[in-house]
């Protein structure tokens, strides 16, 4: 069975994020195709990138990334939880994944955003950072208003609409996680 993360895309004080991660979780808790471990990126306390080699060397530095980097190696797949800021990815999400990239590659991924216009935005600029890290990112994905699924801004109650697009993303992103699982092994047995 494959193993997905759901990745948390915030370390903001007050953060809204983590209450849609959590709920994420709550949803596919009756799944049994796949199992699913939050990740909340903000246990890791990562700086400022700072660590002085090109990720894809994977010559880590500092604890943190070696931290991270075996976290994130578990995996074969991930639902990012991305919030939108300044028409962007988020800088926390940005950050977390710019201190890894080999951790990353051929494995796959779904995207669910949030903003005032659904994160939209983050979703389309997280899918090019997510290419580049040779991550495949299924076509659907999940998009919650600030101002429809969440009361004041801050409380998490998503419309039945978007909320029921979850679980078709997950339907898209559990065979491809086997799949690219597939990838790899056979990518480990040719470099043996």
């Amino acid at each position: 069975m494959p193993r997905i993360a759901v990745v948390t895309g915030s370390t903001r004080p007050g953060r809204v994020n983590n209450s849609v991660a959590d709920w994420v979780m709550a949803e596919l808790a009756e799944r049994s195709d796949a199992v699913f471990e939050l990740v909340d990126i903000n246990d890791f306390n990562l700086p400022l990138l700072d660590e002085p080699a090109p990720a894809a060397y994977q010559s880590y530095q500092n604890e943190h990334t070696k931290a991270w980097s075996g976290k994130i190696a578990a995996f074969d797949g991930f639902i990012f939880v991305a919030n939108e800021y300044n028409h962007t990815v988020g800088p926390a999400l940005t950050n977390a994944l710019s201190f890894l990239n080999v951790e990353f590659n051929n494995k796959a991924a779904g995207i669910v955003s949030y903003g005032s216009m659904g994160g939209v935005r983050s979703a389309e600029h997280l899918r090019n950072i997510l290419a580049e890290l040779q991550v495949a990112v299924v076509r659907n994905q999940v998009m919650f208003s600030l101002f429809t699924d969440f009361e004041n801004f801050a409380d998490f109650k998503p419309t039945e609409q978007n909320a029921g697009t979850l679980a078709p993303m997950v339907d898209q992103l559990v065979p491809w996680a086997k799949g690219f699982a597939a990838v790899r092994s056979e990518q480990a047995v040719a470099a043996a």
